[in-house]
């Protein structure tokens, strides 16, 4: 894929240290990296327009705004040709933070985020239980986050 992309070692490099610092300006990032401010804001317009680049998030410490049960559900559907029609559901859902198509066990796995175990059983009891297609969920609480990273991106 990034053959086709014709991404080079800049552009490695300027992934790489957005991931690590998104507020960094392009003229620091510049200077960082020896090229001018304008190049690494030609790039990162380059980066947006292939979908690589996917705009810029805050980083939260949820806990600390009250946020407490981190929550893993392993989702087993009736038929896996119903995959489509059920994210489209769960995505509904505004405490299902993110969602993947699995092999294994599970059809789907996702994470969820709630205030309390009253969230989670809201969540789990009465919107998860009307969406159609799900024959059953396992559910696994988060007791710690060890740690959470990005990948570090190289062209090779």
């Amino acid at each position: 894929m990034n053959h086709k992309l014709n991404l080079d070692k800049l552009d490695y490099q300027i992934i790489q240290e957005m991931m690590a610092n998104a507020e960094i300006s392009y003229a620091d990032l510049g200077k960082k990296l020896f090229v001018s401010g304008g190049t690494i804001h030609v790039r990162i317009k380059k980066l947006e327009e292939v979908g690589i680049v996917k705009g810029t998030r805050l980083s939260v410490d949820l806990k600390a705004l009250g946020y407490d049960v981190i929550a893993f559900i392993g989702i087993y559907l009736e038929k896996s040709s119903l995959y489509d029609t059920v994210a489209k559901d769960l995505r509904k859902i505004p405490e299902i933070v993110r969602l993947n198509y699995t092999t294994g066990n599970y059809s789907m796995f996702a994470e969820i985020v709630c205030k309390d175990i009253q969230q989670l059983r809201y969540v789990l009891h009465d919107e998860l239980q009307k969406i159609k297609g799900i024959e059953r969920t396992e559910t696994f609480i988060s007791l710690d986050e060890s740690f959470a990273r990005n990948v570090v991106v190289t062209g090779e």
